[in-house]
């Protein structure tokens, strides 16, 4: 159930004339998103649920809105501020003189529920990006967040606070944000200048970013994964292919690229012979398309579903929601291993019913028998030939479009799991993902003396 820890509303309304005070009283506080005040307009009040209310009808004077700011005080370099001890954001809009002529001020509160929905996910130690059109809760989920994993989870995490909407506008954080320390933007400072100088300086685990919108921001992203810090951050955007189609962001999820084939290639695929292919290895592990504060698209393996996307068969991410009265969370529509040859066509049953043969192909097999060793759900084996394999371990390196191996394995129908790097940090992460997905397709657990480890999750 939604709990929200801390309404400091009434702070708001302290900056408005005490005409429209009584009449903003009158209802329900709790629902209020912002109060909007312009130069000869009556001001308006904005609930949830569409409704907006005139407050009275006498309309604002260059007078009244010059009062409120005198009490907010300065406003940033994002024409932002905000009251001290509090979550709200007052942004100001101004005319061709510089001069104050309209406030947009936003209610800000600490409501904690909010991540039931992808609790499982954020347990799992990956990066993480949030999808979302303005308004949709970006920001209150992040805040959670970061009370969770410094908070619950006893993590190191920094918050970079750029306009201090996470945190609030004081020297001393939020309590919204439990342990996490926050990181302003000094005055000249751009974001992801003080991205970078977090990692460096501060020793964190976890990096909070808030609206990740340029490419130098992009980019100081991906320098914080390559360190092996992990990442929180939202991006404007309803769905994946928004990321994709920005050139500004599209590194954060691998980046795209064209890629020439070769003419019989290109035939076997149907396509032309320049296609787009993803670039590299994505900067978030899992993104998270928030459609509502109830209901989430989930795309648990970013890079599967962009190498979908880009081949015009994009996987239905998993679609989940969350009962506003018990928090409890329903998979409606789970997310299904991608077809094709660039990643598990299918978890595949076992020739002998009880292992799982891999044959590491340009992978290491010592590296291959170390990552084997993390994994408790199934027993696995690495076998020498392709003949003795239920499954192949390929190098995305060597596992080009007109590899032979996509031919032999087309044959002898095995299927193909594509590693990005020839480490046992990479090749961890993908006997895990081979596992994560085994629920997905039909699997006969009891071969194995368990229980559907999904099922058990959500029972």
């Amino acid at each position: 159930m939604v709990d929200i820890r801390k309404d400091d509303v009434l702070e708001i309304l302290k900056l408005l004339p005490r005409n429209i005070q009584k009449i903003l009283k009158d209802h329900d506080l709790t629902k209020l998103i912002e109060v909007v005040v312009d130069v000869g307009r009556i001001p308006e009040a904005r609930f949830s649920k569409g409704k907006t209310i005139l407050l009275g009808e006498q309309s604002m004077t260059r007078a009244m809105i010059q009062e409120i700011v005198a009490v907010v005080g300065n406003f940033n370099h994002c024409n932002r501020a905000g009251l001290e001890g509090t979550l709200h954001r007052i942004s100001c809009m101004r005319n061709k003189n510089n001069d104050v002529v309209g406030l947009t001020m936003r209610v800000g509160r600490s409501i904690f529920g909010t991540i039931e929905i992808i609790k499982d996910y954020l347990e799992q130690n990956k990066s993480v990006l949030l999808l979302g059109p303005p308004g949709v809760g970006k920001t209150t989920m992040l805040r959670e967040i970061a009370y969770f994993l410094s908070t619950e989870k006893g993590q190191r995490v920094i918050v970079i606070d750029t306009s201090n909407e996470i945190a609030g506008d004081s020297d001393i954080p939020h309590s919204a944000i439990g342990r996490a320390r926050r990181m302003q933007l000094p005055p000249e400072t751009e974001q992801h200048a003080v991205m970078i100088e977090a990692v460096e300086n501060h020793t964190p685990e976890i990096i909070v970013i808030d609206e990740i919108g340029t490419k130098e921001e992009a980019d100081a992203a991906r320098t914080i994964a390559e360190r092996g810090v992990s990442l929180i951050g939202t991006a404007h955007g309803i769905s994946m292919e928004n990321v994709i189609q920005n050139p500004l962001l599209s590194d954060l999820v691998g980046g795209i690229e064209v890629v020439t084939l070769g003419d019989e290639e290109a035939k076997k695929r149907g396509t032309n012979k320049s296609i787009l292919e993803r670039a590299s290895k994505p900067t978030f592990d899992i993104c998270v398309e928030i459609i509502d504060k109830y209901t989430v698209n989930v795309h648990k393996n970013v890079a599967n579903s962009v190498d979908a996307i880009l081949r015009g068969q994009p996987i239905p991410p998993e679609l989940r929601k969350r009962n506003k009265e018990t928090d409890e969370v329903t998979i409606l529509e789970r997310q299904q291993a991608p077809m094709g040859h660039e990643d598990t066509k299918a978890v595949p049953f076992t020739k002998d019913g009880k292992t799982l043969a891999i044959y590491p192909y340009a992978i290491s097999k010592s590296l291959l028998k170390r990552g084997m060793t993390t994994i408790n759900e199934l027993e696995l084996s690495v076998v020498s030939t392709i003949e003795e394999a239920d499954l192949i371990f390929a190098l995305k390196s060597y596992a080009t479009p007109d590899a032979k191996i996509f031919k032999i394995c087309e044959s002898k129908n095995i299927p193909i799991k594509i590693v990005d790097e020839n480490s046992l940090a990479e090749i961890t992460i993908a006997l895990e993902e081979l596992v994560h997905d085994m629920p997905y397709v039909e699997k006969d657990w009891s071969k194995f003396g368990e229980k559907n480890p999904r099922e058990a999750e959500f029972s």
